[in-house]
Order: C-alpha cells, then sequence, then structure tokens
C-alpha cells in the first residue's frame, strides 16, 4: 500500500528567511571577505544590466538576484563586514554535476574567467542555479582555497523553510544519525512496483557514513543546501529496483557489480528504455551507483529533489559521477564528457508515487536495523530520539 510522509509535526516552525543568518551560520565568515554569486544561464550574456529579470522563464535566477544579490547590496555585506557581493552568469551546462565552462559575463557585460578572475578572488561563493554544480565546484574549492554553497533549483517553498532553518541544529541531528548508522555492513532496500518486489543490495564495507549538513566554516569545502542527509559511496552493489524517467515511464534496473548493466521496460516508452540501454552499453560507468543517501530533515514537500531528499523517511540512490563525496569516479573515467554527471535517483511518496519502498534495513555490528518502513522512518527515528 502507497503511503506517504508525515508532513512537518506542529512543532516544525519555521522562521522567516534571512540571509544573514543563513551566511553567519553556513560560513561564520571573518571580516572582509569577498563574496559573489554565480547563475547560469542558456546566454550567459543576458546577465548584462539584469537583462535576464524580464524572463518569467529563469525563476531560479530571479530568485538569486532577489533574496541574494539584492540582500548582500541592501544591508547583508555591512552586517557581516563582508565585500564584494557582485554577480555572474555562465552558460547552462545541461546536467547534474558536469564540469563548468570557464567563460562567464559580469553584469557590466564585461566577459570574465571563472579561473582567473572569481575562483582566486573570493572566498565565499554562492552558486544558484538549474542544474547542481557541486561535483565540479568542490573540485575547484579544494584548488583555490574557497568555500561556497550550491543552491540548485531554489524556490519559494525552499527560501521558507529548507534555508530557513537553523543550521546547527540541522548539523546537531545529521551527526546523531551519522553515529548510528556509520560503518554498516550493507543496506538492503525493497521496492513495490506494479505489483512485484524488487531487491536491491549495497554493500557498504564498514566505512565511516558521511553527512551533509550545511556548515561549511573549516578549510575549502563546498556546502549543498539545502542539507540534512546521511550518505555512503557504496563498495559495490547487486540486485535490481525500479526507477521512474522524467515522460513518466517506469523501468527495472538490473545491477550486478555495483552499477546498473540492464534497463527494461515495466511500463511506459519503450524508446525511452531504448536510449538508456544504449547509454549504458556504450558509457558503462554511467550507470555506477555513487551513493547512497538518507534524508534527515522535517520539511515540506519543495518539488525540486535538492530539497525533498533531504526529508526525513526517503532515500535516494545516485549514479555516476562520485568524486565529490569520496567516491573514484572522476570525469576522465567516461567515455563522454556530457555524460560526467551524477544523477540522484530519489524514492519518495511525492516523487515516485508508483513505487514504495516497503523497507529499508541496515546490517550493522552483527545486527539488523530496519531504518524505513513503507516510508516511515524506524530506526532513523529512534536514533534522533535517543
Amino acid at each position: 500500500m502507497q503511503t506517504t510522509l508525515n508532513p512537518p509535526t506542529a512543532q516544525t516552525k519555521f522562521p522567516p528567511f534571512s540571509l544573514a543568518r543563513l551566511l553567519r551560520t553556513v560560513f561564520n565568515p571573518g571580516a572582509g571577505e569577498r563574496v559573489c554569486i554565480l547563475i547560469d544561464l542558456p546566454d550567459p550574456a543576458e546577465v548584462k544590466e539584469f537583462s535576464f529579470l524580464e524572463n518569467p522563464k529563469f525563476s531560479i535566477q530571479r530568485n538569486a538576484y532577489h533574496h541574494f544579490y539584492r540582500g548582500l547590496r541592501e544591508g547583508v555585506l555591512a552586517e557581516l563586514g563582508l565585500t564584494g557581493g557582485d554577480l555572474f552568469a555562465y552558460r547552462i551546462t545541461g546536467g547534474s554535476n558536469l564540469d563548468l565552462p570557464d567563460e562567464a559575463w559580469a553584469t557590466d557585460g564585461r566577459q570574465v574567467s571563472l579561473s582567473r578572475d572569481i575562483y582566486p578572488e573570493y572566498k565565499i561563493i554562492l552558486c544558484i542555479s538549474t542544474f547542481s554544480a557541486t561535483a565540479p565546484l568542490t573540485a575547484f574549492a579544494k584548488q583555490y582555497g574557497f568555500r561556497g554553497a550550491t543552491l540548485h533549483g531554489l524556490n519559494q517553498i525552499i527560501l521558507d523553510s529548507g534555508l530557513a532553518v537553523d543550521y546547527n541544529e540541522v548539523s546537531r541531528l545529521a551527526e546523531k544519525l551519522r553515529l548510528g548508522m556509520t560503518r554498516a555492513d550493507w543496506v538492503e532496500v525493497d521496492f513495490l512496483a506494479d505489483g512485484r518486489k524488487h531487491t536491491l543490495h549495497l554493500d557498504l564495507g564498514r566505512q565511516e557514513a558521511q553527512k551533509s549538513h550545511g556548515l561549511c566554516r573549516g578549510g575549502p569545502d563546498v556546502a549543498n543546501l539545502p542539507a540534512g542527509e546521511i550518505y555512503y559511496v557504496p563498495t559495490g552493489a547487486e540486485g535490481e529496483f525500479p526507477m521512474s524517467y522524467e515522460d513518466g515511464t517506469l523501468g527495472l534496473m538490473t545491477v550486478r557489480g555495483g552499477r546498473i548493466v540492464h534497463a527494461s521496460l515495466i511500463h511506459g516508452d519503450e524508446a525511452t528504455i531504448i536510449a538508456h540501454q544504449k547509454k549504458l552499453v556504450s558509457d558503462p560507468v554511467t550507470g555506477e551507483l555513487g551513493e547512497l543517501g538518507f534524508g534527515t530533515q522535517e520539511l515540506p514537500v519543495s518539488g525540486r529533489d535538492i530539497q525533498d531528499e533531504k526529508i526525513l523517511g526517503t532515500l535516494h540512490v545516485a549514479t555516476g559521477r562520485s568524486d565529490h563525496l569520496g567516491g573514484r569516479l572522476t570525469p576522465d573515467k567516461f567515455a563522454d564528457a556530457k555524460n560526467a554527471t551524477h544523477d540522484d535517483i530519489l524514492f519518495s511518496p511525492t516523487k515516485t508515487p508508483e513505487i514504495t519502498v516497503t523497507q529499508a534495513r541496515m546490517g550493522r555490528n552483527g545486527e539488523i536495523k530496519i531504518l524505513i518502513e513503507d516510508y516511515t522512518p524506524i530506526h532513523m527515528r529512534e536514533l534522533l530520539e535517543a
């Protein structure tokens, strides 16, 4: 039976969004640190004199301007003792975590270089984009020494909830879950789709669980906001799982040796499955399972995976690039650079109503714990309330 996630409790109250509070909590910035904003556009030259604001299709970029650029310029820079507050645009990449182009444009019409004019010159970089840029920016942060945050898909619900929370508390709760789930041997997930059960077994090799908790106060790093998840880079995987494509097609993924090796049709458009299968054959690493993640927060559904995968009771696996998570799959290992994406596959009642996670269980220290059952957190809730 398909269930629904519990909404945030009556005690879950979100204060009004405050850019100053968010930046202060996430970065604890020092006086004089220089900050800038990156956005993506099909034609980045449209950033000149903010002409992109006239196009209602660019809602993410408009939110970047209204809530971040103007917020910095109209008081937050002075309040936090920051400098800069500039905005730049690069050409939209077309895929999640694809490498960024080096060319960008400034609001006065100048063409600039990200590697020469932006990365070395700013201490805090906020990337508010259509597609996630976490992987490439994490690599550049380590190379050039900046800190940053990626906030792709920004909408009003995210502003009012996922970015309005206290990230000190998000970090504290994520650490409780991390400690309770770290050094697991394996996780198995049972799925129900089209009346049939499917099971995916993921080996974790007793690795330290990692957390996305929103704090970026130390050395060079990039936070993915909204944050709030526990994740692993699987050491291997076997079995099968259903996957819902953007066009509504439902397919069955066969996993061997840690990667998807075959996609078959459950129902929908067979051409969608054929295209995916061709990609798996021509560029096999596109099917590698590079992440297993669990949401840790009580948040409302936003319609954007960046927030909805952080909701307690959901889980996601991801295929492709994993170097930003500590994995081994870097862009150079793909046959085609355009395939070097990191693609989250989210399972939740709202994103995949045709698929139920009937159970997710963890093997750890000789015990088996039920993490999630019918999208209801079981052991995860016990860990939070311990």
